[in-house]
This record gives C-alpha cells, structure tokens and sequence, in this order.
C-alpha cells in the first residue's frame, strides 16, 4: 500500500486531521510541539462513486474499495537538518512515504502555541522546505564524494549520476526543492534512486478555523498558501478544517451530512484530500469483480497489463497469459462481461497494454 505522510510545523493540526482520516481517536492530540513522536499510521479508503454503480450493475454482494495509507510523523522545526527537535529521526520518517500532505495553520487560536510566535502560513512553508532542502544538499554532497573515484575512472554511469547530481545541489543552493529542477523523463527515473526528500511530490493541507470553511478560499492566508505552493512547488492546496473533520467522526452518516450542509459543504474536506493525496502520488483504478464481490485495485499511470495482475497476486503476473478488458461505464450498461462482449464494448490485451482508470479486467494466467 503506497504512503501519503501527514507533516509540518508542530501544532499545525497533522494529528487531528489524521484521526479524521482515519476515522478513530488513535493519535495523540494536545498543545504543545512534538506530541507526536512516533508516527501513526492508518489505511484510507479513497472515495469513487464508480464502484457503487459496478455493485449495482453486477449484483456483487460486496465491494471493496482502493486504499491509501497515511503517515502522522513528527512536527519538524527550524533546525532539524541539523538535529534540532526531533532531527534525524523526524527527516527518516519522511524518507519512507511517497508523497507529503503538508498541513499548513490558517487559523488563529490563543490557546494553541505557535512554535515560530506568530501565525504567517508562507513563512511555515518556508521553513519545512528549507529544512527538508538542507537535508537533500547534505544527501547530495555525500554521493557526489562517494562517485568521485569511479568518475576519476571513467565510469559513465558515475558521471551521468554526477552531472545530475551538480544539477541538483545548484537547485537546492536557491532553497528551491528537487521536484521543480526540469529533468528529461531518463534523468527522472535516475534522480529518484537518489531517495530525495523534495524529490516527493507535495499538497498542502491549508487547516482553517470552522467559521472561515464556507469563504475560506478567500481569505488572506489562505490565498497566500494557494499562490505560493502554485508559484514555487507547481503544487495544489486543499481546505480543510482538522477539528471538524475530527467531530464528524463521532457523528452518524445522515448527521454528518446535515452538519456539513450548515457549514456550505457539500462532501467532507478528507473526501477531497484523500482524492487529491491519490491523483498526486500518479495512481489509477482498476476493477475485477467474481460472483462475491466487486473490487477497486491501483497501479502506478503507465503500469502495464502484467504488473496490474501482479497487484492481485504475484503469480497472475508471473503466468500472465491475457486480459479480457471492458471499460467500467459500458459493463454498468451491459450488466455483465458476456453482454459488454456481444455488444463489441469487450477487448483482449497482451503484456503490453497499458492499463487505464476505470478499466474493468479479468486477468488469464497460467502457472
């Protein structure tokens, strides 16, 4: 299951909103920075409305959705590239999801300390990235001295390593994060077995107070963080409220929708991110289904047929013979795969198809 890790400043609102995603009370919440130590972790199902209508359509007694898994680490704070706080143990958590949520306080409240004094949302995001940059320069500097020798030695793959490398640590020189350097697609692939942490794709969380949710687009800060994640990381906001997400969870469905609609709302703030946190990691949906259940699967855009089996079970990709593909809204209108087939709405494709959203499959192997 791929990770989404929950980070920022302390106090910020990561561990509300992660039991909000979660669904559950299990992270600690209080006051005070580094309440969180050890990071939580918690599946999340990712919303879409498709796999309802598969059910539907197939009369499956179950459907079971895709799933993502969120990651409260640890509040960093100025400093931690050097081991200040948490340091080295908080920037290790990060190294291990693949995308970051990074909640950012657009709310006031005298009874929450502010670890920097003052609320100034785009001076937070600063100070994340530039820790998170220092960290990657020190990264950078060590391999570069690392492929010295097999650069004096004329090894090619050194160099073109080296090359980027120099790349990168001008970039990072101009506090800017890994992921906004243009690389051609081979550089790309290079760069990611150099585990950089702004080499993670990022969304910022904007967490608002309550009162601010229906407008909050509009407000100042709120503005401030959409402008400068858009300018300076080619990046997304969501708008959330931590604390009431985190109240919805003591309520009924039929409550929570009510409570949601008094606030201008028409889905829950955890619906967007959880969708948004899934479209940022690059992932698509698959379906299979069989006379018990209808289920949503992910693979990675551009994975093919054969991988996608494997997401099911290593030995549908090991004896990957075919798949029968149909197209998720035609077996809605057709009912099942021999009606999609009869109506010319059902393809056979090898190990070379690349599989696509919404694709329905019935994999053919053979071990």
């Amino acid at each position: 299951m791929l990770k989404a890790g929950i980070i920022g400043l302390p106090n910020t609102g990561k561990s509300t909103l992660f039991n909000a995603v979660v669904g559950a009370h299990r992270a600690a919440v209080a006051s005070y920075p580094f309440c969180t130590i050890e990071p939580n972790v918690g599946g999340v199902t990712v919303p879409d409305s498709r796999l309802a209508q598969l059910q539907a359509a197939i009369r499956a007694p179950q459907a079971i959705p895709a799933m993502i898994e969120f990651v409260d680490i640890a509040g960093l704070v100025k400093g931690a590239s050097k081991g200040e706080g948490l340091g080295n143990k908080f920037l290790s958590h990060i190294r291990e999801v693949d995308a970051l949520l990074e909640v950012v306080r657009c709310f006031p409240d005298d009874n929450v300390t502010h670890v920097a004094g003052a609320l100034d949302p785009v001076r937070d995001i600063e100070i994340v990235t530039l820790e998170l940059v220092m960290a990657d320069l020190d990264a950078v500097h060590k391999r570069i001295e690392k492929l010295a020798k097999e650069v004096k030695h004329g090894d090619k793959t050194a160099q073109i390593e080296t090359d980027l490398l120099k790349r990168l640590e001008s970039h990072l020189n101009q506090g800017k994060p890994a992921n906004t350097l243009p690389m051609a697609r081979e550089e790309k692939a290079v760069a990611r077995g150099f585990f950089l942490l702004t080499d993670k794709p990022v969304l910022y969380v904007a967490n608002v107070a309550e009162s601010d949710l229906a407008a909050a687009a509009e407000t100042p800060m709120v503005k401030a963080v959409s402008d400068y994640a858009r300018t300076h990381h080619d990046t997304g906001t969501v708008v959330i409220c931590a604390q009431t997400e985190s109240d919805l969870v003591d309520l009924a469905p039929e409550e929570g929708a009510e409570y949601l609609q008094s606030l201008g709302q028409s889905e829950s703030g955890i619906a967007r991110l959880t969708r948004q946190a899934y479209e940022l990691l690059g992932l698509r949906t698959f379906f299979t289904f069989n006379d018990k259940e209808v289920r949503a699967w992910t693979v990675h855009a551009g994975e093919t047929a054969p991988k996608a089996a494997g997401r099911i079970h290593t030995d549908f990709e090991r004896g990957f013979i075919k798949a029968e593909v149909v197209p998720w809204k035609d077996l809605v209108q057709f009912g099942s795969m021999a009606s999609a087939r009869e109506k010319g709405h059902h393809r056979v494709e090898g190990k070379e198809y690349v599989v696509q959203d919404g694709d329905v499959i019935l994999f053919k192997f053979h071990i």
